[in-house]
């Protein structure tokens, strides 16, 4: 068990009991009044180096493609950066989470139910993650059981800059596969705590965590945070003076579950026009179409992640 460390801040507002329900209506009314734009998708699998890589083709991203060209346009028009999260959508929301972070649904989702937690102010989405950003993921994660992540800059996958972590139920298609690059984790060789996976040919580093931490998410945060950092020290992101910038050092994505949390380093957003996510890394990938699936396929998956990546 853990020793109590109660969060100073960022106060818990969501009711336990409640997340759930409220996912699924909200999600009913936005799709019916259409503030909530699913994205129709096919897949199908790519296997490499033991992993069974999920891999959706966008069937239509024109909604999306026209709604980043208007937010582009009212950007350039306006002193200041255009904010999609300020003020956010209302027909998207979902529940207070706590007094620094609110609960939406993301707008344009490939996945169900897939939410986004952001801050209440604007914050930058490359500055470090906070206790408070913890104790949010987890009140949420305490009501289901779901995949976390976070892309950590433009680079990491990035598509605004208002700090947002993400979080889609699992399993990540119902009844067929949990998390796709799952069966690597379970060969991860630890030293310190801080573990490696010997199928993953990137620089990475990764943790296991406590799935009885969702029971008390004010303490789980105190703990995740402190892997956290140890995560980014065994990456070499780390800054032992971080307190004189709250900027991330470098781009990387950061995957959470109950279970465990991985970190990987970036080296560029795509290859080959294949643009790479934090999903990614979890053994999801995205492709515009059939001519990027078979491109996927000549390449493969992981040698994909691997140079996106950092060289182990």
């Amino acid at each position: 068990m853990l020793e109590e460390k109660p969060i100073t801040q960022g106060k818990i507002l969501l009711q336990p009991g409640t997340l759930w329900t409220s996912i699924k209506q909200r999600s009913e009314q936005a799709l019916s009044s259409g503030a909530l734009q699913s994205i129709p998708t096919e897949f199908e699998f790519i296997e490499q180096d033991g992993v069974g890589f999920l891999v959706r083709i966008l069937s239509n991203l024109v909604r999306k493609d026209e709604a980043k060209q208007k937010q582009e346009k009212q950007s350039a028009n306006s002193v200041q950066d255009f904010n999609p999260f300020l003020p956010y959508e209302q027909e998207l929301w979902v529940a207070d989470i706590s007094d620094t972070h609110v609960c939406l649904l993301n707008k344009y989702n490939v996945v169900d139910y897939h939410l986004l937690i952001i801050t209440r102010a604007f914050e930058e989405q490359e500055s470090w993650l906070t206790l408070e950003d913890f104790a949010a993921l987890w009140a949420c994660m305490a009501e289901y059981d779901g995949l976390a992540f976070y892309n950590g800059g433009k680079i990491a996958g990035a598509s605004q800059r208002h700090k947002h972590l993400q979080l889609v139920p699992l399993p990540i298609i119902p009844s067929v596969v949990q998390i796709p690059i799952a069966p690597l984790l379970r060969a991860a060789q630890f030293q310190d705590g801080v573990g490696t996976i010997p199928g993953l040919p990137f620089k990475h580093a990764f943790v296991q965590l406590d799935s009885n931490w969702a029971d008390s998410p004010s303490t789980a945060a105190g703990a995740t945070l402190s892997s956290y950092h140890n995560l980014l020290r065994a990456v070499g992101l780390h800054r032992d003076n971080c307190s004189s910038s709250n900027m991330q050092s470098a781009a990387y994505n950061l995957l959470l579950t109950r279970e465990w949390m991985l970190i990987v380093p970036r080296s560029q957003e795509s290859y080959e026009s294949i643009p790479v996510n934090s999903l990614g890394f979890a053994g999801t990938l995205l492709v515009r179409n059939n001519q990027q699936m078979q491109m996927l396929k000549d390449l493969g998956p992981m040698n994909l992640l691997r140079q996106v990546g950092l060289p182990k």
